[in-house]
């Protein structure tokens, strides 16, 4: 009989503690690493990985697949990418718990706020639940690529108990919050890993109604996180727009957490019309982590991009009456009735606010948007916008994105920069990078299906930070994705290769990492399209101790599990 199921033979080894490869194999033992060094002894399977990086697999602590767990079990496009842990319902949104008359509520809030079609979920979602408790029951019923864990969202929680007094924005009362930390009590002691809450203005529903938790007061946010006190476990987590006081809302945020004794992360973005706020913000959380306090920023390793497109769902000109008069044909034959010239009068000439529901419409300006291209390009020269490009021609900035959208028969997008770019470099992520307190992540993974696709965040981080910029050591540029994240979640029992560890892995070609620019497919329920890309350089993810991906092609194998709770380091 073989000693190990599984023996990754001869890597380098990138341990996920920050240290340097060493090459090492790999023997896993069920869904247990057993042994990291020289192995004698044969697997029943062997892997052969000289040459290549054998990794933790990656750890994201920001998606969105709380809809796409009920119906799939591929958590593409993240599992692609070398993740093989999420935690998933983040920024205040969710399905559980919900009363059946609150269903479509909270549909239309996922549509508005994460841009997944309501078709798609109204045919998708099975509705076996109406508690959290329940909810879990059925993510445990189903196997999938990767493990999921949960946060209860804040939205579901405040509508369950206040109906049409949490869709009003009203507050909550003694009665209100009460059974709100009991609900939140619950939720962790079923498995939860914490509690997300939004006070964001740009999350609202197509209908332009804002998220029910946009205006939840002190009092509502402390007893919550007392919920989770109560329950002995549990993380807060929060995205704001930080106004009208960034550095009061800051304060209000750490005074829950002093009260409560819970830690809490908060997505940190630079907003380009308030573009030196998150240095404030940044700075709080390190006098906060230097008090002893955890309160971590979540932050995205490079711009937060959205794809504009006729073959996605958003484009400059989705508003206008004409384009929406043609919207429900092929992206291609839209793209050959754009190319008339009295379309394209007709379109030009229109207000594109008029029949506008994109949420995040009042923050698409010309002087963020690029050619996207292929290999995608997502550091552009502020000179290649279409604004500076006008600049210098006889057209006008939506004329040329016009012209941009129909090339390819509508195939190809316009990247445009949402956050993280006010500068037209990447020097705010950068600094966020070089800070060890905060959290990679906003990958928004199973969210924004069909016009942004961050959720590659992980691939990309390694390659334009690490083998091309050679900014970072690989070393800790693979602690960020791996135990820093892990641990951040309350994951204690991954992210590390060490004995006992949980046997989740990566074996990684570093010269072919990458990834094409993305492309739509309409996989989804009530065929509902969604962005992926092809992705290199992956050669094998083990999902415990199962290779679940061999060159980015699922295997069919489906070792992951919902995860409740957080876990014990089980290292001896």
């Amino acid at each position: 009989m073989p000693a190990f199921d599984v023996v990754i033979r001869g890597g380098q080894v990138v341990d996920g503690t920050g240290a340097a490869p060493r090459e090492a194999d790999v023997g896993i033992i069920g869904n247990r690493i057993a042994e990291v060094g020289k192995i004698a002894a044969a697997g029943s399977e062997e892997i052969d990985a000289k040459g290549k990086l054998v990794t933790p697999g990656f750890v994201d602590i920001h998606t969105h697949y709380d809809a796409q767990a009920v119906w799939d079990s591929h958590m593409m496009p993240s599992s692609q990418h070398g993740v093989t842990t999420a935690v998933m319902g983040n920024c205040g949104v969710g399905f559980a718990p919900c009363k059946p008359a609150d269903r479509e509520r909270l549909i239309e809030l996922m549509e508005g706020v994460e841009d997944i079609p309501g078709a798609v979920m109204h045919e998708g979602l099975t509705w076996e639940w109406e508690s959290f408790n329940d909810y879990l029951g059925a993510l445990d019923r189903k196997q999938r690529d990767i493990d999921l864990c949960a946060l209860l969202p804040h939205a579901a929680v405040r509508v369950f108990v206040m109906g049409d007094r949490a869709i009003n924005l009203e507050n909550a009362n003694q009665a209100d919050i009460a059974q709100m930390r009991q609900i939140t009590k619950e939720a962790m002691q079923a498995g939860a890993f914490g509690f997300s809450t939004s006070r964001s203005l740009s999350h609202k529903t197509l209908r332009g109604d804002p998220t029910p938790t946009l205006r939840a007061q002190e009092e509502e946010l402390r007893g919550i996180a007392m919920g989770m006190t109560d329950a002995g476990s549990g993380m807060l987590e929060m995205v704001s727009e930080w106004l009208p006081d960034h550095n009061e809302e800051f304060a209000m945020l750490r005074r829950v957490v002093e009260a409560s004794g819970r830690p809490a992360v908060f997505t940190l973005t630079q907003r380009h019309s308030r573009p030196g706020v998150w240095r404030d913000l940044l700075a709080h959380a390190d006098k906060a982590a230097a008090d002893g306090l955890h309160i971590r920023p979540v932050v995205a390793p490079r711009a937060i991009g959205v794809l504009l497109g006729l073959a996605g769902s958003q484009n400059p000109f989705s508003g206008c009456r004409t384009y929406r008069s043609i919207a429900h044909l092929p992206a291609a034959e839209r793209a050959r009735r754009m190319a008339d010239p009295a379309i394209r009068q007709a379109i030009l000439s229109e207000d594109p606010k008029e029949g506008n529901t994109f949420p995040l419409f009042h923050r698409l300006s010309y002087d963020k948007m690029f050619r996207f291209g292929n290999p995608p390009n997502y550091t552009p020269d502020p000179n290649d916008s279409i604004e500076a490009i006008a600049a210098r021609s006889n057209r006008t900035a939506p004329e040329i994105a016009y012209d941009w959208l129909i090339e390819d028969d509508g195939a190809n997008f316009i990247y445009m920069t949402l956050s993280n770019y006010a500068s037209g470099d990447l020097s705010m992520s950068e600094t966020t990078l070089d800070n060890r307190n905060c959290i990679m992540g906003l990958g928004d993974g199973g969210a924004h299906v069909a016009f942004i696709l961050d959720a590659g965040y992980q691939t990309w981080l390694l390659t334009h930070w690490g083998r091309d910029r050679k900014r970072w050591e690989v070393g800790e540029l693979i602690r960020r994705l791996t135990s820093d994240t892990a641990g951040a979640a309350g994951l204690h029992d991954r992210g590390m290769l060490a004995p006992g560890k949980k046997a989740d892995v990566n074996v990684i070609d570093w010269d072919r990492l990458g990834a094409d620019a993305p492309y739509i497919v309409n996989d989804l329920p009530a065929g509902g399209k969604r962005l992926l890309q092809k992705v290199n350089g992956y050669e094998a993810t083990l999902v415990s101790g199962k290779v679940t991906f061999r060159e980015g092609t699922p295997t069919g194998t489906l070792p992951g599990r919902l995860v409740r709770g957080p876990q014990a380091d089980l290292v001896a």
